[in-house]
């Protein structure tokens, strides 16, 4: 504090031409911080508590725990429970990681003070295993927490999956358990199974919103299918498609159950070439869509080309699609006859085929589409400024790489983003490629 008075002393020496306005500064100050004196005289520890708490929480943690060491009233203000609600344990190993890791001294502190203030947890692990148990070794440790959200999160590969499996469930559960009013779990990419989900049911089935939990090999569609059950205000749920199943989304289209906002699905080869994967029913969904009929229902793809075949044979409800590898001409052309609800689509790549038809197919028949990205696909320009002239302003985001567009006799490409910014009704360029 020294420091900042004296450089406010300094300051002062100034010529006289610049006096009057910094008196006026010195003056606002101390108006904000109801002091009658310069800024210069400013107690530090006589900032009003809602000030002091704001830096606070804009302060990295370890600057937080250092702050606090400036005054009674800093350190005091630093244990406050509106300052440990939200809170991200980070936990990796200085040698092989970029993260910065939370010292074990202050987590020791937070759990000991502040364990009950917790609401909105995170755990964000680096790849190595010793991370992840040095979670679940956290975790065991809330056993009088009142969490509301709950993340795991692993930076790289899958730490957690790493984890023995009785370590991880048994550390969950204490959570589980404990905290009786959970609304928001993601846990993605750990060794969950389905007694643990059936203890999550037990304790939090009034409370939970959002269960998000792919890749979670250890749980079946009877794990579910036991959440979509008894948790009657799910909004939001996120799985694997080994198991999305007609029994579930039936489960799920039941009076008993609310209105459902979001269902993620991830449809990922785990084995290529050696996995077929299992049909569901139009039954099955246009019961989902007739009970919630605003429901939002994303796909994520990372299959080869070979492993598509099983996919949107009949009319399928899905509103956003997102491809992470190439997908045919003909899947692309099954998607425009069969996904009417379709509000977003996202393709990483398609080969070396003009996807004109194929364009101008979903403009026809997807009515709600508003947002377009393709990555490595070949289009004309004169398709695309079709395809762009039947959508017209409703799409909101259109994200086409300048080497997708091809030109032809009509169009070139300085032409074309005239023509395609008139139909959408605002200013429009392709994405540049970088060049570093």
């Amino acid at each position: 504090m020294k420091r900042a008075r004296q450089k406010v002393v300094v300051e002062n020496e100034a010529p006289q031409a610049s006096q009057k306005s910094k008196k006026q500064k010195t003056c606002l100050y101390g108006s904000l911080f109801g002091e009658s004196d310069s800024y210069t005289s400013m107690d530090w520890g006589s900032l009003p508590h809602p000030v002091i708490l704001r830096i606070f929480q804009f302060l990295p943690l370890v600057d937080r725990a250092r702050a606090s060491s400036v005054c009674r009233r800093w350190n005091e203000i630093f244990h406050i429970p509106d300052l440990w609600r939200r809170f991200e344990f980070e936990l990796s190993q200085p040698a092989t990681s970029y993260l910065k890791s939370t010292h074990p001294d202050l987590i020791q502190q937070i759990i000991k003070r502040h364990a009950d203030h917790l609401q909105y947890v995170s755990f964000k692990v680096d790849s190595s295993t010793e991370s992840a148990e040095a979670a679940c070794d956290i975790l065991s440790q809330l056993v009088n927490c009142s969490i509301k959200t709950l993340g795991l999160i692993s930076t790289a590969k899958p730490s957690f999956m790493n984890v023995s499996k009785a370590h991880f469930t048994s550390a969950l559960t204490v959570v589980f358990v404990n905290s009786k009013s959970l609304s928001s779990i993601k846990i993605d990419d750990t060794p969950l199974d389905d007694p643990s989900l059936k203890v999550l049911v037990a304790n939090n089935s009034d409370t939970l919103k959002l269960l998000k939990m792919s890749s979670c090999p250890h749980v079946s569609p009877a794990g579910i299918l036991c959440v979509a059950d008894q948790c009657h205000g799910l909004k939001e749920l996120a799985l694997n498609y080994y198991i999305l199943s007609d029994e579930l989304l039936l489960a799920l289209s039941s009076e008993k159950h609310v209105d459902l906002e979001h269902l993620r699905i991830d449809v990922v080869s785990e084995n290529p070439g050696q996995v077929e994967f299992h049909t569901i029913k139009k039954q099955s969904w246009d019961a989902l869509v007739k009970h919630s009929p605003k429901v939002n229902i994303v796909m994520y793809f990372f299959l080869y080309e070979e492993e598509f075949d099983t996919f949107f044979r009949e009319e399928t409800p899905v509103t956003h699609l997102y491809f992470g590898r190439a997908v045919s001409k003909a899947m692309l052309g099954r998607i425009g006859m069969n996904c009417p609800r379709l509000i977003e689509l996202v393709v990483c790549a398609n080969g070396l085929q003009p996807l004109d038809d194929e364009l101008i197919r979903i403009a026809e028949r997807c009515k709600n589409l508003t947002a377009m990205g393709l990555g490595e696909c070949e289009v004309t320009c004169r398709g695309f400024i079709e395809f762009v002239k039947m959508c017209g302003g409703r799409l909101t985001q259109l994200s086409i790489m300048e080497e997708v567009l091809i030109p032809d006799n009509d169009y070139s490409l300085d032409r074309l983003h005239l023509e395609v910014s008139k139909h959408l009704g605002r200013m429009w360029f392709p994405d540049m490629m970088p060049t570093w």
